[in-house]
Parts: structure tokens; C-alpha cells; sequence
């Protein structure tokens, strides 16, 4: 068995068909890890995901922030917006199962056998694992359930961006939210900065990537992840990032994981203009 991960496929699915070619993927053999933003942006976000649905369990993955969009607005939470492409997803006939399917997926995934992490943003540098295991089954257990819409209709916004024990409901779980799925950037205290998206060395000199975090309690857990296209595929000891821009004419990537092996990668088109990336 080959363990892959993936990087943010974003509704283009020709590339995330070529790549699964590309690397020989067999479901009864391998296992894809795949960080999240499964849609939106790309043509294909119906078929990236009924072809992600149907490998069953040789597939694990985490939602982004352009999954849970999806979902707010499958619900009323939010309207489409003019970059938005999910609407097929919207009126297909198998809609409903393919939104349940969605939002039982978790905001983070740790196998603790092997020490790794699968998370769509990162971990804020002032969590442990444990932590971030922890407030993150809060917010899946409240999408499984069945006032899923509530947390949606909470989930918008910047603040708070310092973590809070005491934080309560909606600032709570909006924290969680953006942490695990938003967030590229914190200041020297570990609060959540969103304004800034281009790649380490462009960020005012107060601000780090959170994995640079000095401490930060689980650098002993190699976590991987994507939304951070200007970032592109970097790998080391403790992380491997992996969005390299697809959606923007970069390329989707596979990085074998173990057995360790060389990233593949195939081309895309691009079929979003990068006027802002998030």
C-alpha cells in the first residue's frame, strides 16, 4: 500500500482524474489523503465530488473552507457568489446525499500510530494535538447533527483571534472554524491574522506562518495541509504543504507519504483568475 496526499483539487476534476492515472492509484491497494476544498472555483466540483465519494474508504479527507461555503449555502446561509461554482452541485438529483456525505467529514484527521496529521489550514501554534483533536470533534459532531445549519449560520467573520477556554458558542466555534480551515499567518502572541495570503517573506515583520511558530507544541506531529497557494508544495520534517495552485494554473500534486517517495504532479489549466486567493 502507498499512502498519497493530495492537494486541494478546488472542482477540477480532469486534473485530479489524470493525477489518480498518474500515480497508479488502485483503491483496493492505496489510500489518499486529501486536505480539504474538495470544490468551487474549478468546472467539475459534481464530479470531484461523487468520484472522492465513491472510493469509500481508500479516501480520507478534511473540509476546507470552500466545502463548508458549499454547505452554507446549500442551506440558505449564504448566496452564491459571482466566483462560485458549485451550483451543479446544487441542483443535482443525488444533492442531498452528496451535502450529507460532506458534513460528516472532519475538520482534521490524526493517526496517532503514525504521527501525522491531515488538516485543510494548519493548527494554531499555541494548541497541542490533543487540542486541536479535541475542538475539532466539537464542530463535527454539531454538523452531523441534525441543527447542522446553526453552526453554518455562526461560522462568518474574523474575530475572535486569540483562543479563549471561555470562549462561548459562536465565537467558539468560529475560532475553531477559521483556524483549521482559514488560517496562513499569526502574530508573536499566536492570534489568527487573515489578511495576508502571499508566501513567507512578503508578511509585515510581526507575523509568522504558523508553523514557524517558536514552541509550538505539536512540531512533533507531521501535519499536512493545504489552502495556501502562494506557499506551494513544501515538504520537511514536520509539515508537508501541498496546495500548488491548481485552480490557478499551477498544477495538482500527490506526494507519496509513505513509502516516502518523489511529489507527481500534473498540469492545470487554471479556471480562476488569482485577484484574491483564499
Amino acid at each position: 500500500m502507498t499512502l498519497y496526499a493530495i492537494g486541494d483539487i478546488q472542482g477540477c476534476g480532469q486534473a485530479f482524474v489524470e493525477l489518480l492515472s498518474a500515480i497508479s492509484f488502485k483503491p483496493e491497494r492505496d489510500h489518499l489523503w486529501l486536505v480539504g476544498d474538495l470544490v468551487n472555483r474549478g468546472p467539475d466540483s459534481l464530479d470531484v465530488l461523487r468520484e472522492v465519494m465513491s472510493l469509500g474508504d481508500s479516501a480520507t479527507t478534511v473540509m476546507g473552507n470552500h466545502d463548508l461555503h458549499l454547505l452554507a449555502t446549500a442551506v440558505g446561509v449564504r448566496k452564491p457568489g459571482e466566483s462560485d461554482t458549485f451550483q451543479t452541485v446544487l441542483a443535482a438529483p443525488d444533492a442531498a446525499n452528496l451535502l450529507d456525505w460532506l458534513r460528516s467529514r472532519p475538520l482534521l484527521f490524526h493517526d496517532s500510530r503514525r504521527k501525522r496529521l491531515l488538516v485543510h489550514a494548519g493548527l494554531p501554534p499555541t494548541w497541542s494535538v490533543r487540542d486541536a483533536v479535541s475542538r475539532a470533534g466539537e464542530i463535527s459532531v454539531r454538523l452531523r447533527g441534525p441543527n447542522w445549519a446553526d453552526v453554518l449560520k455562526k461560522m462568518y467573520g474574523d474575530e475572535p483571534r486569540a483562543w479563549s477556554a471561555d470562549h462561548q458558542d459562536a465565537d467558539r466555534l468560529r475560532y475553531i472554524i477559521n483556524a483549521l480551515t482559514r488560517m496562513r499567518y499569526c502574530d508573536e502572541h499566536g492570534d489568527l491574522e487573515f489578511e495576508h495570503t502571499g508566501p513567507p517573506g512578503t508578511q509585515p515583520a510581526h507575523l509568522v506562518p504558523w508553523f514557524d511558530f517558536p514552541g509550538r507544541p505539536s512540531e512533533t506531529t507531521h501535519i499536512v495541509f493545504g489552502h495556501w497557494a502562494t506557499l506551494g508544495l513544501l515538504r520537511r520534517p514536520d509539515i508537508t504543504a501541498l496546495d500548488s495552485g491548481c485552480v490557478w494554473g499551477g498544477s495538482l500534486t500527490a506526494v507519496p507519504l509513505e513509502p516516502a517517495g518523489e511529489p507527481i504532479a500534473v498540469a492545470c489549466a487554471g479556471a480562476a483568475v488569482p485577484n484574491s486567493i483564499d
